[in-house]
């Protein structure tokens, strides 16, 4: 095969788009943190289903969740009118110190095929304890915020929401 300007595909070289395209992703990737060192993976596998309790005890281990009820805000709406898109915020009402902070900010639906759909990894830099997104729901049921705290206490907060379109609705 060959190339515009007559050489061979595999004897033209990196051109300068690629090298700006590498280096621009290996920047944004420095800056937020994400490092590049290979790591055993422990997520559910693709494709499989997985209930909300293995979820939780793979992430979790089995410990207790506290009730946060008087510290964490969940704010998704009662009724998804489209669970494809759904927003939802969560806001936790705690100190950001280095001796005190919320270090993950989890949403978890019970009713999807994936219960864990997000999480949030927080620093005392970040200065509030708040998390927003869209998720998608596949149908009627809890949706939770768990708050894991830098001295491992976990709270959780849970609000059912009934999906109207783009799920089963049920």
């Amino acid at each position: 095969m060959v190339a515009p300007g007559g050489r061979d595909a595999m004897t033209r070289g990196v051109t300068r788009r690629v090298v700006l395209g590498v280096l621009g992703t290996a920047g944004v990737a420095a800056a937020a943190g994400v490092t590049l060192t290979p790591r055993r993976a422990g997520a559910q596998a693709l494709g499989q289903n997985e209930s909300v309790e293995a979820a939780l005890k793979r992430i979790f281990g089995g410990k207790a969740m506290k009730d946060g009820s008087g510290v964490i805000k969940l704010d998704i709406p009662l009724i998804a009118e489209n669970g494809a898109v759904v927003p939802v915020s969560v806001e936790v009402n705690a100190p950001m110190t280095p001796q005190s902070y919320v270090k993950h900010i989890y949403v978890v639906a019970d009713r999807n095929r994936i219960p864990i759909i997000t999480r949030a990894v927080l620093t005392p830099e970040s200065g509030q304890a708040y998390m927003g997104a869209n998720i998608r729901l596949g149908e009627t049921g809890d949706v939770r915020a768990i708050v894991e705290q830098s001295d491992g206490t976990l709270l959780q907060v849970k609000r059912e929401v009934k999906v109207t379109v783009g799920g089963c609705g049920g």
